[in-house]
């Protein structure tokens, strides 16, 4: 499919909007305020339809002024409603945006007659539109929104690699940056004050919809596959441009909204980063636990047979214990001790009986150091114990010995030596 050219300039308006709303989404996300960001991102439209019935002019400087200082008052309104009010934070944000958007809609309808504004653009902006509206630019016409996002851009790269030290500090923690001299309360209101500016800058290209997405969507998808900030900027930014490019594709093909398409495949990325994701994706999770769950298996069984080997005869409830362990995940379990030479022939080898004597030696040690350090009854040690032996360590393992030297359980039976716990 080819793209025409007003389609391919609602492209680029599309990743420059994205690439600036990326970067201060980033930091919105890690400090645990992107409904801040969606506050903002609602609450300028009364500075806009303020800024325009106060002066009479559609002036871009007006506009971000405007916009900028009620931006900055929903900051300062939620901070002082959450303090004195005695809300949480999530209330205070959704009473201020929910009634300064509110405004905002009462406003754009009362100058309606006066201008090309209106609720529905508000909404979904008139980014299929940008090619129209254009303007000189070292002789070359270029689309006006598209040179104002792609200025916002440029200044929230150059602002955030001057500040990021400063940006990175107070995210990370803002009591250990005021201890340290940098003013932390002035830094939140100037990224308070980027974010403004960029969704006044976004604003009558996207509509509110897709502000809130691109604050949003890039950062938490970026979050999901980095713990590095310089990096989750970038694949943030990333994210972004190559959602833009999706969805106005998708727009084109499926004849429907540029921001809706662009808000769903920002969307998209954040699930595909939340199932894919090789740090805390959904399906690494599941490996993890499965994994877990098949460690706890194998050495339940050799801590079985060990006990088995130990009574000196195949005991009833030994028997019944092994037979529920080899069922279901058992199985593979099994193969995998058979596999790595820990059982051969429904025995243990030589490198078995050693690894199941540590699972026993560290289930005997949380028992006695249930009974006598915690004071549990020595009917009630056995089944934690069952739990807390599969995660000892070598120097926990050395630590419990030193506590109980007898080297018997509250049962009386010995604790075998020597060795870390656990089995791989």
């Amino acid at each position: 499919m080819t793209l025409t050219a007003s389609e391919l300039w609602v492209m680029a308006t599309a990743a420059a909007c994205a690439g600036a709303c990326a970067l201060c989404g980033c930091f919105l996300v890690l400090r645990r305020m992107s409904m801040l960001g969606d506050a903002i991102s609602h609450a300028v439209l009364p500075g806009l339809a303020g800024a325009f019935l106060l002066t009479g002019t559609r002036d871009p400087l007006v506009m971000l002024l405007g916009a900028g200082a009620v931006g900055l008052l929903t900051t300062v309104l939620t901070a002082a409603i959450q303090r004195f009010g005695k809300v949480h934070e999530d209330a205070a944000m959704g009473v201020v945006f929910s009634s300064m958007f509110a405004l905002g809609v009462l406003l754009i309808s009362r100058a309606a007659d006066k201008v090309d504004l209106d609720p529905s653009c508000v909404l979904y902006g008139m980014i299929e539109t940008v090619s129209i509206d254009r303007v000189g630019l070292l002789g070359v016409e270029l689309p006006r929104a598209f040179v104002v996002l792609g200025v916002a851009f440029g200044v929230n790269v150059v602002l955030v690699t001057v500040f990021f030290k400063e940006l990175r500090l107070v995210c990370f923690d803002s009591a250990l940056a005021t201890s340290m001299g940098f003013a932390a309360g002035a830094v939140h209101y100037g990224l308070m004050a980027l974010v403004a500016g960029t969704s006044v800058a976004a604003f009558e290209a996207v509509g509110s919809i897709l502000v809130v997405a691109m604050l949003v969507g890039p950062g938490a998808t970026a979050f999901l596959l980095t713990q590095r900030l310089g990096r989750m900027l970038w694949i943030a930014v990333a994210v972004g441009v190559a959602c833009a490019a999706v969805g106005t594709v998708a727009a084109v093909w499926l004849d429907t909204s540029y921001a809706g398409a662009i808000s769903v495949a920002l969307g998209g990325a954040f699930a595909l980063a939340l199932v894919f994701s090789p740090r805390e994706g959904l399906v690494v999770q599941q490996v993890r636990r499965l994994r877990l769950a098949l460690k706890v298996r194998r050495e339940d069984i050799l801590g079985t047979l060990v006990r088995m080997a130990e009574s000196g005869e195949r005991e009833r409830e030994h028997a019944g214990r092994l037979a529920v362990l080899n069922r279901g995940l058992g199985r593979v379990a099994a193969w995998q001790l058979v596999r790595r030479g820990l059982v051969a022939g429904g025995a243990l080898t030589g490198a078995g009986e050693a690894e199941g004597r540590r699972v026993l030696a560290a289930h005997r040690l949380w028992e006695t150091f249930l009974a006598t350090e915690v004071g549990l009854p020595v009917d009630h040690v056995h089944d934690p114990s069952e739990r807390f032996e599969h995660f000892v360590s070598g120097e926990m393992e050395r630590e419990l010995r030193v506590l109980h030297a007898a080297g018997v359980d509250p049962q009386g039976r010995p604790i075998p030596g020597g060795g870390g716990g656990g089995v791989g």
